[in-house]
């Protein structure tokens, strides 16, 4: 059980490692609020990971297929958020970083009901988890409990990379400038809504 559940640390690494819209949401709430907000981001994805891991692991070849049908819609829906997300970071007015409020609890849980939403909008997460089981040499639902625990190293593996990433942004954050966090709004603006506008094309 231990060998699947530090694969699965290194397959949640590796999932939430590539840049992503998440990734740049993460890195630019981090600047913006503070390491915990950063880290909510991305915690919220990780949480997405694991239902669809979860779903894989325990064979709802049902749920799966439904998922999968219905996966252009969510899709639409995801690029849609994005684009909008993508827009208001643009245009936000930026506030010197350390003069802003912590964000509520309100605040960090939107956060993350933000990011768990956007990453429920890629069902095909499901395939890879399939794929990962078929590799380890798992059926989904017949090797349930190795898959429950490969799952619950993918998100391991995952928080780990999110609280890496924010700690690491957070490090920084107090040396950016009101016209830097300019700059950082309109890159990372620009970023989010080519990803969105990318879901809506495709």
């Amino acid at each position: 059980m231990l060998e699947f559940y530090l694969r699965g640390v290194l397959f949640g690494l590796a999932i939430a490692a590539p840049v992503g819209p998440i990734g740049v949401l993460c890195i630019r709430r981090t600047i913006a609020d503070g390491q915990v907000a950063g880290f909510m981001s991305g915690l919220g994805a990780a949480t997405a990971d694991a239902l669809y891991g979860l779903i894989a692991a325990l064979g709802l070849q049902a749920l799966s297929t439904l998922l999968l049908g219905i996966s252009p819609v969510l899709r639409f829906i995801g690029g849609v958020v994005l684009v909008w997300l993508g827009l208001t970071t643009l245009l936000a007015r930026p506030q010197p970083v350390l003069e802003r409020p912590e964000p509520t609890r309100r605040d960090l849980v939107g956060t993350y009901l933000s990011t768990l939403f956007l990453t429920l909008t890629n069902p095909a997460t499901i395939v890879i988890f399939t794929v990962i089981f078929a590799g380890l040499g798992l059926s989904t639902g017949a090797g349930m409990w190795e898959g429950v625990v490969l799952v619950c190293g993918v998100v391991s593996g995952s928080a780990l990379w999110w609280t890496l990433l924010s700690g690491s942004v957070a490090l920084v954050r107090g040396r950016v400038t009101t016209p830097m966090l300019r700059i950082v709004n309109i890159v990372s603006g620009v970023i989010i809504a080519g990803f969105g506008i990318a879901a809506l094309v495709m």
